[in-house]
């Protein structure tokens, strides 16, 4: 086994160069932070942390006053115990997964530096803060950053663990390793399930495999692992556990007798799966192949080529990978979650750290001028690729403000050249191709994060009713959506939002008093047929942000694209009202 850093003698960045990318790195990550939740998922994930840490109650996950049987707590503890130092805003929910995301730079550093050189380390670090679909889970908040951090967390400390125990015997100077590689397994395990010792395990199964070192699976330390981090996972098994399994008289999924230890042990992820379980999706076999071809921009083709070489050299028993932690969780991942009948684009994330480290290692193995020139090229095509994407994006949409989406382009495109044309010497390439790719991811998530993300928003009609109501002096004690579940108007409403379903809920509520209810056009004319008095306050235009179009995106045909909704303060009947007291 070669463990030497890397095949190949290059230099690493210079520190001064490398600090300056990484601090921008990080300010592309941080710089949404400010900016709205987006719907639906953040935005609920943000309401179920908004009542946690209004209720004080950290046991039962509720949404629309219901139970709600999905995902598992720790994303929400973080988000509530954030609410609870900086108040509910959107800053306080995205700011523990910036952190944890950041943490899962610094692991993925560390990790390239147990078996690479410093330079396949920095550039796997760059990878990570301007790969696309990590800055956009940073603004689109979900489980991913979390989980990110504590996958790449799991595998440094386990793989260190394994590399001294195989240098000097079992001893005191082990444990700690043990102990924080079970401490984040435990928390995977409390933000996705079971599942996620596929990634955290498979890679070393794997390099025990391919190495021969069949005597560690004998090993007591990964038995005591798996133990302590069950160890770890035991406040999400007792509050799964007090939700359901003690209340079987609690309707889930439409019916009664529902155990929360097994779905969280079998149908959030055997059943999701196989496609058996109460939430259902429709999985196709190439999802991922081509989802990474954007999902890990601008470094896709780089991470292509990586994997091409890595799975054809191994398999041809030459020598190129110090380790197959990384290929094996990588692949391992990928293979489970295209074989899964249940696939969203920001599943694969959570590997992203082991692809950075491949990606990194193919860069610096390069040896001819031929195939430098020729990446470098690639990169530099990809950049205008992307600036081309950006302009047509400004064109059609035409984000507010217009002058300052352009300017930016024009600066980060001026910023680029100038850069390129700085390090454009013999022998500093790589950092010629980091410019230029980083620069690329700058440009484009920049973009989209200061302009077109910002730009989205007022299109989320939840959000945008929430801070009128907020706004008005008169605003009644019933405030509710009729018809609707925009999960932004119940995060960003200052007093409790409610959720009538259907008519008679809406009644009940309205017996004595007027209430306001956001709810569809056709809902207030069906009202007011039935003699409800019905006055409109104000309408919003709302449209499925994280499901862009075309005719959404063109600014000509772009009010076609959206329906309306209506804020209206409804009174009942004075007969009916007569009649329910």
């Amino acid at each position: 086994m070669n463990t030497h850093s890397s095949l190949s003698a290059s230099p690493a960045l210079p520190d001064l160069l490398f600090a300056a990318l990484v601090t921008v790195g990080v300010l592309l990550n941080a710089v949404g932070l400010f900016s709205l939740v987006m719907e639906p998922d953040g935005a609920l994930y943000a309401t179920i942390a908004k009542t946690i840490a209004e209720s004080g109650d950290f046991v039962n996950l509720m949404v629309e006053d219901r139970d709600w049987l999905d995902k598992p707590h720790f994303p929400f503890w973080m988000a509530a115990l954030s609410y609870l130092v900086f108040g509910v805003n959107s800053f306080a929910y995205k700011l523990p997964a910036l952190l944890f995301f950041l943490v899962a730079v610094w692991y993925t550093y560390r990790f390239a530096r147990l078996y690479y050189s410093q330079l396949v380390a920095q550039i796997a670090t760059l990878i990570m803060l301007t790969a696309l679909h990590l800055v956009i889970s940073n603004n689109d908040v979900r489980a991913e950053p979390y989980l990110t951090a504590q996958v790449i967390g799991a595998a440094f400390h386990f793989t260190r663990l394994y590399r001294l125990s195989s240098r000097q015997p079992e001893g005191a100077k082990n444990w700690p390793d043990l102990v924080w590689g079970s401490f984040w397994t435990g928390l995977a395990l409390m933000t996705k399930g079971p599942f996620v010792l596929v990634p955290i395990g498979a890679g070393l199964v794997i390099h025990f495999a391919l190495t021969g070192n069949w005597r560690e699976f004998l090993k007591l330390r990964w038995y005591a692992a798996i133990l302590l981090s069950v160890v770890f996972c035991l406040p999400e098994l007792y509050t799964l556990y007090a939700q359901f399994d003690l209340h079987p008289e609690k309707v889930v999924f439409g019916k009664t007798g529902n155990s929360g230890l097994r779905f969280f042990l079998w149908d959030s992820q055997f059943g999701r799966f196989f496609n058996t379980g109460p939430i259902k999706g429709s999985g196709e076999k190439t999802f991922f192949l081509h989802t990474t071809l954007w999902a890990f921009a601008p470094w896709s083709l780089l991470l292509y080529a990586a994997l091409g070489r890595a799975i054809v050299w191994t398999a041809q028993k030459r020598t190129y990978l110090p380790e197959f932690v990384s290929l094996g969780s990588g692949l391992s991942t990928f293979l489970l979650f295209s074989l899964s009948g249940f696939q969203l684009p920001h599943y694969l994330n959570i590997v992203f750290p082991f692809y950075a480290v491949l990606t990194a290692h193919f860069l610096t193995t390069l040896r001819t001028q031929q195939s430098r020139r020729a990446w470098l090229l690639t990169q530099r095509l990809v950049f205008v690729l992307l600036l081309a994407l950006v302009g047509g994006v400004i064109w059609f949409f035409r984000p507010e403000p217009l002058w300052g989406a352009v300017s930016w382009v024009t600066l980060a495109t001026g910023v680029m050249v100038v850069v390129a044309r700085a390090v454009r010497r013999p022998g500093r390439w790589i950092p010629a191709l980091m410019g230029t790719t980083v620069g690329a991811s700058v440009l484009a998530l920049g973009f989209y994060n200061l302009f077109l993300y910002p730009n989205l928003m007022p299109y989320q009609a939840g959000g945008e009713a929430a801070f009128y109501i907020n706004n008005r002096p008169d605003k009644p004690r019933l405030v509710g959506q009729y018809g609707l579940n925009h999960y932004s108007f119940e995060l960003y409403l200052k007093q409790r939002a409610y959720f009538w379903r259907t008519k008679v809920e809406l009644t009940q509520a309205a017996q004595k008093e007027p209430v306001w209810i956001l709810t569809h056009p056709a809902e207030l004319d069906t009202l007011r047929r039935e003699g409800w008095t019905v006055t409109p306050l104000d309408t919003f235009q709302f449209f499925h942000v994280t499901k862009l179009t075309g005719p959404f995106l063109d600014y000509r045909t772009r009010a076609g694209a959206t329906e309306m909704n209506v804020l209206a303060k409804v009174h009942l009947p004075s007969a009916q009202a007569d009649s329910n007291e």
